[in-house]
């Protein structure tokens, strides 16, 4: 079989992965987690996982009833490490809902006319209208991270980025837009070892790109750009939600649940409260 990039994931996890991330993949077994950081040392249980997506999935339903009926406008940002699992989170969120209501926005590569305009333009023109749900699977904080790791951008390009992005999210909030940040954080053990599982999955090897492979490498260029990002981002009016998504199970419910519990509605269930182990602020973050 034929590897994506020339078998490059494979061939960093031979000669360049630090020791310690080698040591952690070839002992661990499927159903452990790989960070000695991490609260819990095997993932969720399937059993267990599908009764809780279930009774969440049925609360997203009321809550896309109660943004019909109401007008509420609602952004939910996906950001995190490549492979911590935004596309699949996103999925769970969005599973059962109308997609004329909830919708995922994920842009490519700014057009030539793009790169022209006013940096956060595009992502404008993608908020919701009233009744609606848009959910970005990454956004404009590309510049805050990628962009500056991979020098898509120049210093003063992000610098502007970051004088602007409080004020651009806090007129979001005052107009009434339910905003959203949640940064999604895997480990680099458990990185590496998704991104070998693509590469040898036919079905997954789309998910692979240049970036995701070049960015094994810059692990600490993102670690870097990632800490400076919330110091920088993370407000009153638009805080960012942190999950350790080194299981994915308990990162999708801690994500609904977060959501969840920041509205009221109708017929609205008790939902719990996010696992504070594996959800906070920024002060959970763990590089």
């Amino acid at each position: 079989m034929t590897l994506p990039f020339d078998g490059a994931i494979s061939a960093f996890h031979k000669n360049e992965a630090p020791d310690e991330v080698r040591k952690a993949i070839a002992e661990a077994g499927k159903k452990d987690v790989l960070s000695d950081a991490y609260p819990y040392p095997k993932v969720m249980g399937r059993s267990e996982y599908d009764e809780a997506i279930t009774a969440l999935q049925l609360e997203l339903v009321k809550l896309q009833s109660d943004v019909k009926e109401t007008g509420k406008r609602i952004v939910i940002v996906f950001e995190g490490r490549d492979a911590a699992g935004k596309g699949g989170t996103i999925k769970r969120f969005r599973e059962n809902l109308n997609p004329r209501i909830a919708r995922t926005v994920a842009l490519s590569k700014p057009s030539d006319r793009e790169a022209g305009e006013w940096y956060f333009q595009r992502y404008v023109d993608q908020l919701p209208t009233a009744g609606e749900i848009v959910l970005f699977d990454r956004s404009w904080y590309n510049r805050g991270v990628v962009e500056h790791v991979f020098g898509f951008c120049t210093p003063e390009e992000r610098a502007r980025f970051f004088g602007q992005v409080q004020a651009f999210e806090q007129m979001l909030v005052e107009d009434g837009i339910y905003l959203k940040k949640l940064w999604l954080n895997v480990g680099r053990a458990e990185q590496l070892r998704r991104f070998l599982k693509r590469e040898k999955d036919p079905l997954k090897q789309w998910k692979l790109s240049w970036i995701d492979v070049e960015g094994l490498k810059q692990w600490d260029a993102y670690s870097d750009a990632i800490q400076e990002t919330f110091d920088r981002s993370h407000s009153g009016h638009a805080p960012w939600t942190i999950i350790r998504s080194d299981d994915k199970k308990r990162a999708r419910l801690a994500a609904i649940r977060s959501v969840l519990n920041d509205h009221e509605y109708a017929q609205k269930d008790a939902v719990d409260a996010p696992d504070p182990k594996i959800c906070g602020g920024p002060e959970i973050w763990d590089a």
